[in-house]
């Protein structure tokens, strides 16, 4: 049957450490992003490579990263609409956290946009859950422009870049959300500094001097940690 060569072991191992590497490094999750769906592509020969994150809140997939043998395909594919968990084939590999694989898409009953796959030539597609201690965050998806038989050994290779990916995402949601909480920490400790700087000079309750920042800070158009770290600055000058 038509279709791409197997990728060699070696550049599977070195699309692996790459992504390996994404997993420790200090990139943004858009960049980490990116660099696996290119990854992707080039050890699987893709047309067009894709990966897909779950808003656990609505329950549905959204595409947060996409990679194209050629630009022109670009518009059509991204413009597609969120699937639902359970829903086509990448939702159904949500649901199970199970490859899928498909000879062609623009003939099988489950896919939900042959349309499109027809107008963007795409025929046969891979499609891995991102699995991170047992629970399935997304989907990476690759796409062939001619009918393909996906053999175990690049549903395996896809399988462990998706898991190395899913490792990197948690890590960077985990480096955004840490610091996030300790920016609210620091900002509270400046705040509470700032109000017992007004409760000491102006006589004012705990609740009085929450409210004075607060409001200072929405006439200002500023945030109250920057109201109160003016309050401290002027302490602090006034004091010498």
């Amino acid at each position: 049957m038509p279709g791409q060569s197997k990728p060699s072991y070696a550049k599977r191992l070195k699309a692996v450490s790459k992504v390996s590497e994404a997993v420790v490094s200090n990139l943004y999750l858009e960049d980490i992003l990116r660099l696996i769906t290119t990854l992707t592509a080039e050890i699987m020969d893709s047309k067009i490579c894709s990966l897909s994150l779950l808003d656990e809140e609505k329950q549905e997939l959204v595409i947060r990263a996409t990679h194209f043998l050629s630009e022109e395909f670009c518009e059509g594919y991204t413009q597609k609409p969120n699937l639902k968990v359970g829903e086509g084939i990448a939702g159904q590999v949500v649901s199970k956290n199970q490859p899928q694989v498909i000879l062609d898409v623009t003939k099988e009953k489950g896919y939900k946009y042959k349309e499109m796959a027809k107008k963007e030539g795409l025929v046969s597609m891979l499609c891995v859950p991102l699995c991170v201690k047992g629970r399935v965050i997304g989907v990476l998806t690759s796409y062939t422009s001619t009918p393909h038989k996906f053999y175990k050994g690049e549903i395996d290779v896809l399988t462990t870049v998706a898991n190395q990916a899913a490792i990197a995402i948690e890590n960077a949601n985990l480096i955004v959300k840490t610091k996030i909480i300790q920016e609210e920490l620091e900002s509270r400790k400046v705040v509470e500094k700032a109000k017992g700087i007004l409760m000491k000079q102006q006589d004012f309750s705990e609740e009085e001097a929450y409210k004075r920042i607060q409001k200072q800070a929405m006439n200002m158009r500023k945030s109250m940690r920057e109201i109160a770290e003016a309050i401290i600055l002027t302490k602090e000058i006034e004091g010498k």
